[in-house]
Formats: C-alpha cells, structure tokens, sequence
C-alpha cells in the first residue's frame, strides 16, 4: 500500500516540507509518483528515508548523501564503494561518541563542583581538577560560608 507524503511526514517524523527538499535535493530519486502527480511512498521508501536520517543525524552532509544515493541507484557495482562510506560514517560517530562521553564526564565534574559550592555557600572553599573529572572535589571549611551539614 502506497503512503502519501503527510501519511510519511507522521512516520518519519520529518515535516513534508522537508521530505520535499530532499527530493529536490535529489536524496529520494526512487519515489514514485501516481497518475495525478502525488508522491507514493513504499515501505522500501520509508527504510530509505529512515537510513538518510540516520546519515544525516550523525553528521553526513547532503551532498554526501545524494552521493550514497546516487552510488545505491547505480546498483551492485558500487557495493564496496558503499561498505567503506558506512565504515567512515562508522568511525566519525564513534569519535562523536567518544567526544561526547569526554563532555559528559566534564559535566558530571561540574555538577559534583557546583553543588559542593552550594554546599559550601561560595566556589571559593571548592577546590577539583575538570581535567581529571573523576577526582574527588575538595571543600576548604575554612573558607565556607555555609554551615556544613551534620547528619
């Protein structure tokens, strides 16, 4: 059963708007189109756009993939050349990744700073290296201005 372009916009998640663009764009080269002009959408065609989304969301530009694109309607013959764009994309998201876990432990070192400076009433009795995020955070109680809490 065919899918109009609203009916793909609520699956994907993408506004028809910009199921349009990548159309035009040339990302969706394979979309059918019935007798009236109106795009049909095929289950094929909703894998597709969910594997442009993927690339896109992990930082492939669209010139890079209208190249994947292209080299996928080209066929078999570009089996290989595919395999390794995926194993670039593949390394990228894992630098992403990593990236991201360094910015995390960065965050998680100011949360436990800034909440022993609250703690502590000033950042001045507190004391830890961000550089090295799972060091213990220090509170000087010569310098709080809070009370410390006794349990």
């Amino acid at each position: 059963m065919p899918y109009s372009i609203g009916q793909v916009a609520d699956k994907t998640g993408l506004s028809a708007f910009t199921l349009r663009y990548y159309e035009r764009e040339g990302l969706m080269p394979f979309i059918k189109r019935n007798p009236s002009g109106r795009r049909e959408f095929s289950d094929a065609d909703l894998d597709f756009i969910d594997l442009i989304t993927c690339l896109k969301d992990t930082g492939m530009s669209l010139a890079e993939i209208r190249n994947f694109v292209s080299l996928t309607m080209q066929g078999d013959s570009t089996l290989e050349t595919r395999l390794n764009i995926f194993k670039q994309q593949q390394q990228a998201v894992r630098r992403q990744i990593e990236q991201a876990n360094q910015h995390l432990a960065k965050l998680d070192y100011k949360v436990r700073f800034f909440t022993a400076a609250c703690d502590a009433g000033t950042e001045a009795a507190v004391s830890g290296n961000c550089e090295l995020p799972g060091q213990p955070i220090i509170i000087d109680n010569s310098l709080r201005i809070k009370k410390a809490h006794t349990n």
